[in-house]
């Protein structure tokens, strides 16, 4: 358990409108905390309740970093940055050109501010090899080029706090879910449920962990919080929400019926990813060759062990499973605009 707890102060949140970025700024904002939000010049402002302040600023330079964390100091400064950038193409010559620098970016800035860093990490650093319960400091053996990329910063990262240059925590997750596009469900999974469709990527029975971001969000808050307590660098893993294909099948099912995409005793249709067309299609297609480059985070069961966190922060924040697909349906529009309800806090919160 934490034995302190720091209250809510500033945040600059880099890569507000992003997936996670945008679930990090309500997040924080819900708790209390004032927040700097960085997005990309001539980008629309979302409306986010809370004291958010968005900055239209670059950080893709050294010249532009400098005036960010000027702009931020000017606004009274802040104690924790939530490094939410990413590529704009999912590809691994992208993550290969930008992914390192914008974290330099990332900690430049937070350096600047004598801020905590915070960065959500992923799965892809432990392989193809990895064992079916990830350890929290569970050795690092990519196997694929973005695995290693990921790497590669975490190992940096680690470098800059023993230098003394940054204090950082990483929170490990699955894929994410809820509040967003661009995801395996809207791109991918959900693309025929109005027809009783679910597609499925992988083997019916091998669990997955997924991360509802609005609980990922409260986990960095209540984090920040504590950030005090932690040491210099903090590798973390969120647990979230261990699914295999039936627990996806047995949750829609229910739902699709109610809609009227199912009739009552219609059984919900599953079909599999296309891989060998997208294997093909990779060489021409940067995207697909990285996404067929993960397939085996499909077959091979997994789960993230969030031992260490709970000990940071006593709970995980935990939006039951059913209540935080439905939530993702209605941010999705798969559900009536008129069923829609404002996403609840995370229980656990």
């Amino acid at each position: 358990m934490p034995s302190s707890s720091t209250p809510a102060g500033t945040v600059l949140v880099l890569g507000g409108r992003g997936r996670f970025g945008l679930a990090a700024v309500q997040a924080f904002a819900r708790d209390g905390w004032r927040v700097l939000a960085q997005m990309r010049p001539g980008a629309q402002m979302p409306t986010v309740a809370g004291e958010v302040q968005w900055l239209a600023q670059p950080v893709n330079s050294p010249q532009a970093i400098a005036e960010l964390a000027a702009q931020v100091r000017q606004a009274g400064g802040a104690s924790v940055v939530v490094h939410a950038l990413n590529p704009n193409r999912y590809t691994r010559p992208a993550w290969e050109r930008e992914a390192g620098p914008l974290l330099h970016s990332g900690v430049s800035v937070a350096q600047a501010l004598g801020a905590t860093l915070m960065l959500p990490g992923n799965v892809y650093n432990f392989g193809q090899h990895m064992p079916a319960v990830l350890l929290e400091g569970a050795p690092h053996r990519p196997t694929t080029a973005m695995g290693r990329i990921r790497t590669d910063m975490e190992a940096g990262l680690e470098a800059a706090t023993q230098r003394g240059d940054v204090r950082a925590v990483i929170v490990r997750a699955g894929n994410f879910y809820g509040q967003c596009q661009g995801t395996w469900l809207d791109r991918a999974m959900l693309t025929g449920i109005r027809r009783g469709k679910l597609v499925f990527p992988g083997p019916m029975d091998a669990a997955t962990p997924w991360a509802y971001l609005p609980d990922l969000a409260q986990t960095f808050v209540a984090l920040a919080r504590v950030r005090h307590d932690l040491p210099a660098f903090e590798s973390l893993h969120f647990s979230g929400h261990t699914l295999t294909g039936h627990d996806w099948v047995d949750a829609l099912q229910p739902l699709a019926r109610e809609q009227g995409w199912l009739r009552e005793n219609e059984a919900l249709r599953v079909g599999g990813m296309p891989w060998p067309l997208m294997r093909a299609l990779a060489t021409v297609m940067p995207t697909l060759d990285a996404l067929v480059a993960l397939r085996y985070l499909w077959n091979q069961p997994h789960r993230l062990d969030n031992h260490r966190l709970r000990e940071r922060i006593g709970s995980e924040p935990h939006t039951p499973w059913p209540l935080a697909l439905r939530h993702t349906l209605q941010s999705l529009a798969l559900l009536p605009a008129q069923t829609r309800t404002a996403l609840a806090r995370p229980v656990g919160a």
